[in-house]
């Protein structure tokens, strides 16, 4: 189900509630850890989803940092890659946690550059387990998504995928406030 559909330049970006692992678009982001072997709520889904090979790819990444992402294939998955980010667990706020948020989007935009992808899906990073302020995390993807679409001509589509209703409000309104209003 869409929410919200916006277009920024020549990329949509919309905003929906689903199951990330089901969409058909080039890449899914996957909101990691730093073994990129897998764990809960997002991270498991799409280990589960996409099947032994992909946990067989990761361990040949040596893992990753806090802030950064790296690529694999999907798989089993619709979408043909994923790509592996790790956000920043919230320390209230004082421990470099928006620049880290931030980071996560700007690696994986510029991995779909390099990639020539033109489609990518992102969850609401950090904002579960982690606990990263919902609003604060929404406000900082779409900000950091925008700014860095003009880097990467090739994305035509970016879908910010939430797993409940309130969170794809607050992506909404953050979306709204940084593509104007206009008749959807």
């Amino acid at each position: 189900m869409t929410t919200l559909t916006r277009r920024i330049g020549s990329a949509q970006l919309e905003v929906i509630v689903a199951d990330i692992t089901t969409l058909g678009v080039d890449a899914i982001v996957n909101a990691a850890n730093t073994s990129l072997l897998g764990g809960g709520g997002v991270d498991g889904a799409i280990h589960r989803a996409a099947g032994p090979e992909l946990v067989a790819e990761c361990r040949t990444l040596h893992g990753c940092k806090t802030g950064d992402a790296k690529i694999t294939k999907g798989y089993r998955l619709k979408a043909a890659h994923v790509i592996h980010t790790v956000g920043p667990v919230w320390n209230g706020g004082t421990h470099g946690e928006d620049d880290l948020l931030a980071s996560c989007y700007r690696r994986a935009i510029e991995l779909c550059r390099e990639h020539k992808l033109t489609s990518v899906a992102f969850p609401a990073i950090s904002t579960g387990v982690y606990r990263f302020p919902a609003e604060r995390a929404a406000e900082i993807a779409v900000r950091t998504t925008i700014e860095m679409l003009p880097l990467a001509p090739s994305v035509a589509r970016v879908v910010f995928c939430c797993f409940s209703e309130p969170s794809a409000k607050l992506h909404a309104e953050a979306l709204v406030r940084h593509s104007g209003p206009c008749a959807d």
